[in-house]
C-alpha cells in the first residue's frame, strides 16, 4: 500500500502540469509590469523600483480572456497604453483581447483569419502604425489596429496575406522590431551578426542582409527596447540565444552590438519583455527575473529575481509555444520572441507598491507561458491507488 501511495503522491506532483492555460507579461506605458493569467488572476507589479518586495495589485476584472489558450502572447501599444492579447481564449482563437491599462477594462476584437494559422505564427506589433505583422507557415500577414487603439469595434477585422517570405520551409523565425523595421535573425545563409530586414512602411524585404556586429547565428528570443517617450520609436532590441550565453543589445541606428550578462536561468523556453529601463525574463517554470538596461546605457548590470511576483511563479509554467513584446510572439511550431522596451529617462514611481498610470505606448512585447493545473486528475489517481490497497 505504501508503494501505491508513494506512486499516487508522485503522480499528484507531476500532474500539477495537466490542464493547460497560458500566461503572459507586458508593461503598460508607465512601465508598470503586468502579469496576466497567473492562477486565474491578473496583477500589476508596479515599476522596477518596487520589485524587490511588496505585494502586486490584483487587477482581475470582467471581460478578460480566460487565458486557457495554448500560447497566449501579449503586446504593448505604447501610444495608447493598451495591451493586446493573442491566443488567450481557446474557445475563440480568432479573438484579440484588448486591455485598456488606463481604464483597467477589457474588450474583445473579432478577426477573420483567412489562411492565417493561430497555432503556428510569430508576430510583432509595429510601434508607429499599430499594425501586427506575423509570419505563419512561410507567409507574412498583417492585422491593422489603426483606429482601434484601446477598445474593440463591432466589426471583425481581417488578417491580410502580404506575401510569401523569402525563407525556406522549416525556418524557425527569430523576429525583432526596431525603427519600424522587422529584423529576421538566424536566417539560413545569412552570416552571424547580420539580419534580414522587412521595411514596414514600404512593405518590402531588403535584398541584402544588414550587418550589426557580433552575435551568433542561432535560434533565440528577442524583445524591443522601448524609449520613455511614446513618440520615440525603438532603436535597439535584445537578442538572447537559447543557450542563455549572453544578452546581445543590437542598435539599428549605429549598426552595432553590445553584450550584457546572460540570464541566470538558462532556459530555451523563456520569453522576454522590455520596458524603457529593464529586460524581464519569464521562464518556463513561471519565474520572473530582470536586468536593468536603458537604450545606449550601462552594460554592467546583472540579473535579479522579481521578488514581488515570486509567490506567483508556481501558478505559471512556460510551454513550448510563445513569447513576444515589442517582443515577438511565438506560437505553435515556430519559436521566436521579441519585445519592445526603451531606454531614456528614469523609472517612474516609488515605494514598494508603485503603480503609475500614463497614456502612450505602442510596441509589442509578447511572452506566452502555459500554466497548468492537474490536481483533479491527481486526486482521482490517488483515490484509485488507495482503493486498490
Amino acid at each position: 500500500m505504501s508503494r501505491l501511495l508513494t506512486l499516487a503522491s508522485l503522480l499528484f506532483l507531476s500532474s500539477s502540469a495537466a490542464v493547460a492555460s497560458s500566461s503572459c507579461i507586458a508593461f503598460d506605458s508607465s512601465w508598470n509590469l503586468l502579469a496576466f493569467g497567473f492562477g486565474g488572476k491578473d496583477y500589476n507589479a508596479g515599476t522596477m523600483d518596487s520589485w524587490s518586495s511588496g505585494t502586486p495589485t490584483d487587477i482581475t476584472t470582467n471581460g478578460r480572456p480566460p487565458f486557457d489558450g495554448k500560447n497566449a502572447t501579449c503586446y504593448l501599444s505604447q501610444f495608447f497604453n493598451a495591451v493586446y492579447v493573442l491566443n488567450g481564449d481557446s474557445a475563440n482563437p480568432n479573438n484579440v483581447y484588448i486591455y485598456d491599462a488606463g481604464a483597467k477594462s477589457w474588450s474583445t476584437q473579432a478577426t477573420t483569419p483567412g489562411s492565417f494559422d493561430f497555432s503556428n505564427f510569430n508576430a510583432i506589433l509595429d510601434h508607429d502604425t499599430n499594425v501586427f505583422y506575423a509570419l505563419s507557415k512561410g507567409e507574412l500577414f498583417f492585422l491593422s489596429f489603426d483606429g482601434i487603439t484601446t477598445s474593440a469595434k463591432s466589426d471583425a477585422i481581417a488578417w491580410t496575406d502580404v506575401q510569401k517570405a523569402p525563407y525556406p520551409d522549416g525556418y524557425q523565425p527569430v523576429m525583432a522590431l526596431a525603427q519600424n523595421h522587422i529584423h529576421f535573425l538566424n536566417v539560413p545563409d545569412t552570416p552571424a551578426g547580420s539580419a534580414d530586414i522587412f521595411v514596414i512602411h514600404f512593405s518590402f524585404f531588403q535584398p541584402d542582409p544588414q550587418s550589426y556586429g557580433n552575435f551568433p547565428a542561432t535560434h533565440g528570443q528577442t524583445t524591443s527596447i522601448f524609449l520613455s517617450e511614446a513618440q520615440q520609436v525603438q532603436q535597439e532590441f535584445a537578442f538572447i540565444p537559447d543557450d542563455g550565453s549572453a544578452t546581445f543589445i543590437i542598435n539599428v541606428e549605429n549598426n552595432n552590438t553590445r553584450s550584457l550578462a546572460g540570464p541566470s536561468t538558462k532556459d530555451a523556453g523563456a520569453t522576454y519583455f522590455a520596458s524603457d529601463s529593464a529586460i524581464v525574463q519569464f521562464s518556463s517554470s513561471g519565474a520572473l527575473s530582470y536586468i536593468p538596461y536603458k537604450t545606449g546605457g550601462d552594460t554592467s548590470g546583472s540579473w535579479s529575481p522579481i521578488q514581488k511576483l515570486a509567490s506567483l511563479a508556481g501558478s505559471s509554467s512556460s510551454s513550448s509555444g510563445s513569447g513576444s513584446g515589442t517582443s515577438t510572439a511565438k506560437s505553435g511550431s515556430q519559436t521566436s520572441g521579441s519585445g519592445s522596451g526603451s531606454s531614456s529617462g528614469s523609472v517612474s514611481g516609488s515605494g514598494s507598491n508603485s503603480t503609475s498610470d500614463n497614456n502612450g505606448a505602442m510596441g509589442v512585447a509578447e511572452r506566452s507561458v502555459s500554466v497548468v493545473f492537474g490536481m483533479g486528475g491527481a486526486l482521482v489517481l490517488g483515490t484509485i491507488a488507495i482503493m486498490l490497497c
